[in-house]
């Protein structure tokens, strides 16, 4: 983290465009933004569709060429992960390999084309799919060139790795895309699903080192010498080979059997390696144990889906407790703690924050839920599971809207 530079707030009258510059000019800062609102923006029209659902009604005024269920998902992990991902690597990657950030203009073309692809994927069942999965898959390529770039400058592996990692992501959007433009028979289910897992994966080696040195370096902060988080190499060995491998036996539509054991592989190894990081001393902290908590949701997943795959419990279940407790919840987290420290705050969660972190789990637990009860019991856990996902994304925004609007302290 960069020293603190000293800079005041502009006043609360500052001219729009000067704020609308400052989002523009900082890939974590529009981008974090985008995402939050479009977490909301997305529920909201995803929410009208269950309660029409729910009423004996359809998919109310919107003009989508895919399932709305298929809808739903690609922008949950495309959409809503894809501008986190972008906000993350953004930020990270020049920190990584001492190079300046993204110029003012690629941050806004790179935001532009990433909204272009959200207009055209709302707006897909009136325009042609070749020319909406043109705006769609063009993000992620732009973000990969651009950040290949700058790992050319300090190319270590373990960073070079995870343009790996987004090709794996873009891989299971072009499989969707290739279904909906009549090219693959069967490639949206596989594709969302090698999405979600690629996101996940993501998350599991960014998130496998962040929180351990993060929550290492506030214990010995505090005095902590002893009681500190600790790695084995084999076990973060076989988390990280078993987290790349599932998304891809995911998109090839391997057997249950094989693509279940990489699942639970992933999720033991991932829980062995939590287990040492020592969350319990820093439950006091929101800041960290929302990581803790996050990483906690991430190995339950691929326990569950490795269940699910081998038969044993709903696929439906264990996809959400990713995408929702896993997905939702570290990128929540990291957008946060990044939001804070890059703006020069104090890395305190705000109370509505710490609020969110708990909303988003308790939206998992109920979207979780909603797969073992009957026709009314479902709606009502989704409507549930909604509604915290809503009230988790505004308190985010009531908090730190201010923060990734106004010049770093």
């Amino acid at each position: 983290m960069s020293d603190v530079q000293s800079m005041s707030l502009p006043p609360a009258s500052a001219p729009r465009f000067t704020r609308l510059r400052l989002v523009l000019g900082s890939g974590f800062r529009v981008f974090f933004l985008g995402a939050a609102i479009y977490a909301i923006v997305s529920m909201l029209a995803w929410s009208a569709w269950i309660a029409g659902q729910a009423s004996g009604g359809g998919w109310p005024g919107f003009a989508v060429a895919p399932l709305p269920q298929h809808w739903h998902a690609h922008e949950m992990i495309f959409g809503y992960a894809g501008a986190v991902l972008g906000g993350f690597f953004l930020t990270a990657v020049p920190s990584w390999t001492g190079t300046p950030e993204a110029r003012a203009r690629f941050v806004a073309a790179a935001a532009a084309i990433w909204l272009a692809g959200r207009i055209a994927l709302w707006f897909s069942g009136l325009l042609d799919p070749v020319l909406v999965a043109v705006a769609d898959l063009a993000f992620l390529p732009i973000l990969g060139l651009k950040i290949a770039v700058q790992l050319a400058k300090r190319p270590k592996p373990q960073n070079v790795m995870l343009l790996g990692l987004l090709a794996i992501v873009w891989g299971g959007n072009l499989m969707t895309h290739l279904e909906w433009t009549g090219v693959l028979e069967n490639g949206a289910a596989p594709g969302l699903r090698m999405g979600l897992l690629g996101v996940a994966a993501v998350i599991a080696v960014v998130g496998g080192r962040v929180t351990p040195a993060f929550t290492r370096n506030a214990l010995r902060a505090s005095g902590e010498e002893t009681r500190l988080p600790v790695s084995r190499r084999p076990v973060e060995a076989a988390a990280v080979a078993a987290v790349i491998l599932t998304p891809l036996l995911a998109g090839a539509g391997a057997p249950g059997w094989l693509a279940g054991a990489a699942a639970l592989i992933a999720g033991a190894a991932l829980a062995l390696r939590l287990a040492g990081w020592r969350g319990a001393l820093v439950l006091d902290r929101p800041i960290l144990w929302s990581l803790h908590l996050g990483f906690g949701m991430l190995a339950a997943g691929y326990l569950a889906l490795g269940l699910a795959w081998l038969g044993l419990l709903p696929e439906s279940a264990a996809l959400h407790l990713l995408g929702i407790g896993a997905v939702g919840g570290m990128t929540v987290a990291v957008m946060s703690r990044a939001s804070l420290g890059h703006t020069g705050r104090a890395l305190v969660a705000p109370r509505p924050v710490a609020w969110a972190y708990g909303l988003v789990a308790g939206s998992a637990i109920l979207r979780v839920a909603a797969s073992w009860g009957g026709a009314g019991w479902y709606f009502g856990a989704l409507g549930g599971a909604a509604l915290l996902w809503l009230l988790a994304f505004g308190l985010f925004l009531l908090a730190l809207a201010p923060v990734l609007t106004r010049p770093r302290l």
